[in-house]
């Protein structure tokens, strides 16, 4: 926190908005953040192809030892992996991060290919429930789940505004895996998922893709969109026989401090139930689609809940969209599961 303050005053000296953005960045609760290359590397700007090389290089290199983790987590191998989620909203590949992956890491050459790209902060949430939804296709299935959020390779220096300013000093870099599996394992047995897009709510989170690259945009009233998906995740809970309220454990993406406050508000929970959020932020900032994994890990290292505890899993991103999905704790359920810790990896 301590250099990102003193590196945006100085990039940015003279600005009247300046003092607004510190204060602002002060009182996002991140502490330390993890970066891909140096920051005096990350605050210069070699143009867009550049940057792109970089997210393709570094991905490829930070993939493989956290995709590892992940299947060792849940004692599978890579042949026995069914479908590779890959998500992502930094950069750009074609052919995706999953054919590199099956060609180099010993996958079956039929494994299913399923990149996300646009659902930014929301598509790990969404990465879970597409996993859920294959492996309820696809009895006995197993899935990769990988996120690789490189959120400084979209550092602009020359965009000052508020905004700009406040999400160059929040959002980190982190590569994240998990593996759902269709039978077997001890984590988050699934039960149930869903989406909820907010009407008319496009322009509030986006990017403008210009010749320098990825200018995120982000407006003013994102920190209230608790208030209307509260009663979402409510229902979505009572279509289940859950009170939402009431649950064991809560992992929910860490956009921002007001973001967690106001969940807890709206749900009538004590905001400590988001302890493995705000760790997450704390620790390594908005990883992005990287957070409910980072999270799940956290759970995971905890004591073990006890079996049949009951929680809620929930990305927010542009849409503004809602990925959102119910389970229970369980070991060696024959149903689908996420199964193992995952294997998580920011780079500092």
């Amino acid at each position: 926190m301590e250099q990102t303050l003193e590196f945006a005053a100085e990039a940015h000296a003279g600005k009247p908005q300046l003092a607004l953005a510190l204060r602002l960045i002060q009182n996002t609760g991140v502490r330390k953040r993890h970066l891909v290359q140096p920051i005096e590397e990350t605050l210069s700007h070699p143009g867009f192809e550049e940057r792109n090389r970089i997210f393709e290089t570094e991905s490829k290199k930070r993939c493989p030892d956290v995709v590892e983790e992940a299947l060792a987590n849940a004692q599978l191998r890579a042949r026995d992996i069914d479908a590779i989620i890959y998500v992502s909203c930094t950069g750009f590949m074609m052919p995706s991060m999953t054919a590199w992956l099956i060609n180099t890491m010993g996958f079956r050459y039929d494994t299913r290919q399923i990149p996300i790209a646009q659902l930014g902060c929301a598509a790990g949430g969404a990465a879970i429930n597409r996993a859920h939804d294959f492996c309820a296709a696809h009895p006995g299935s197993n899935v990769l789940i990988v996120s690789c959020e490189l959120c400084s390779l979209c550092y602009q220096p020359d965009a000052d505004d508020v905004g700009s300013l406040l999400s160059d000093g929040l959002f980190g870099d982190a590569v994240a895996a998990a593996v759902v599996r269709g039978e077997g394992g001890t984590g988050i047995a699934l039960e149930r998922n869903a989406s909820y897009i907010i009407p008319n709510t496009e322009d509030w989170i986006s990017y403008a893709v210009r010749d320098t690259g990825f200018h995120f945009q982000l407006d003013r009233r994102v920190p209230g969109t608790m208030e209307p998906l509260a009663p979402v995740l409510r229902e979505l809970a009572a279509g289940h026989g859950w009170d939402a309220g009431d649950l064991d454990f809560y992992l929910v993406h860490a956009g921002g401090p007001r973001i967690l406050d106001d969940l807890a508000t709206y749900l009538g929970v004590d905001r400590t139930v988001f302890r493995h959020s705000w760790a997450t932020l704390t620790e390594y900032g908005n990883i992005a689609s990287a957070v409910v994994l980072d999270a799940a890990r956290r759970l995971f290292d905890e004591a073990a809940p006890q079996p049949g505890a009951t929680g809620l899993i929930a990305g927010f991103g542009p849409g503004i969209t809602a990925e959102m999905a119910l389970g229970r704790w369980s070991s060696d359920a024959v149903r689908t599961e996420g199964g193992g810790r995952g294997g998580q990896y920011a780079h500092d």
